[in-house]
């Protein structure tokens, strides 16, 4: 397969154009408190004026994703309309009060609708997956009809390491498990008639991450449809380090046409 084939359909985050022929675009994420109004203002305008095209804030409760409403009015009184993200990990109920005011809401198949992988065999008869994969979307409808109502994009955003127990039971914690379960969740949404989407598979192993973003590419091309990418190396480190292995992962991708 020809990767350089691969090109996404476009997308707008707020006001930003995402995928196609635009620019690739720049994020980046506080490390303050959510909580903290007045930090997470400061560290994010520092984040904008050193080149961001977004900023990504962690809202792991309600509370922080209620506050992600008072970070937002004081970026625009100072000035800043830069799209901001919430990152929700465990909590469905923080993403839908998050999708009514930020514009872009990242979820993680794996602990989502799934509750957290304890590593143990999960297995299955085909008929008990398809009804695991009818609760997932019934879990999701909600999520999906606050972001159609105010117009807010979704990262499905992979995680190696934690995929439900479900998906590595019976693909293992590897490249193809991860493609996988986006797909799922690809295809949920889709059904949904929802198409304003971004997706990532992250891992801290850089190969692992190539050969998951690959394989996802892949069996978008084969059923016809593309999305825009967020391309990263999860704890990929600090300083050289990170830098090292954040560029191999990340250029290695764009060297192949994504």
């Amino acid at each position: 397969m020809n990767q350089k084939a691969y090109r996404s359909s476009v997308i707008n985050i707020g006001s930003v154009p995402l995928g196609g022929d635009h620019p690739v675009r720049l994020q980046s994420m506080t490390n303050t408190d959510t909580l903290d109004t007045g930090a997470s203002v400061a560290q994010c305008i520092r984040i904008i004026e050193a080149g961001a095209d977004f900023v990504r804030l962690t809202a792991q409760g309600i509370r922080e994703a209620e506050n992600l409403a008072r970070i937002k009015s004081g970026l625009l009184k100072a000035g800043f309309n830069t799209p901001l993200i919430a990152d929700i990990h465990f909590n469905p109920d923080a993403a839908e009060v998050a999708a009514r005011i930020v514009e872009k809401v990242r979820i993680n198949p794996g602990n989502y609708a799934d509750k957290r992988a304890s590593f143990t065999e999960v297995r299955l008869t085909e008929k008990e997956y398809e009804e695991e994969l009818e609760r997932i979307h019934s879990r999701l409808l909600p999520l999906i009809d606050a972001c159609h109502k105010s117009g807010t994009a979704i990262r499905i955003g992979v995680n190696h390491g934690s995929l439900s127990d479900r998906i590595m039971t019976r693909y293992g914690n590897t490249p193809e498990g991860m493609a996988v379960s986006a797909m799922e969740f690809i295809r949920i949404f889709r059904a949904e008639n929802f198409h304003r989407l971004v997706l990532s598979l992250k891992s801290s192993d850089t190969a692992v991450m190539i050969k998951a973003t690959l394989s996802l590419t892949g069996k978008m091309m084969k059923e016809e449809f593309a999305y825009p990418l967020h391309l990263g190396v999860t704890e990929a480190g600090e300083g050289e380090d990170g830098r090292i292995r954040s560029a191999a992962g990340i250029g290695a991708l764009l060297a192949e046409g994504i």
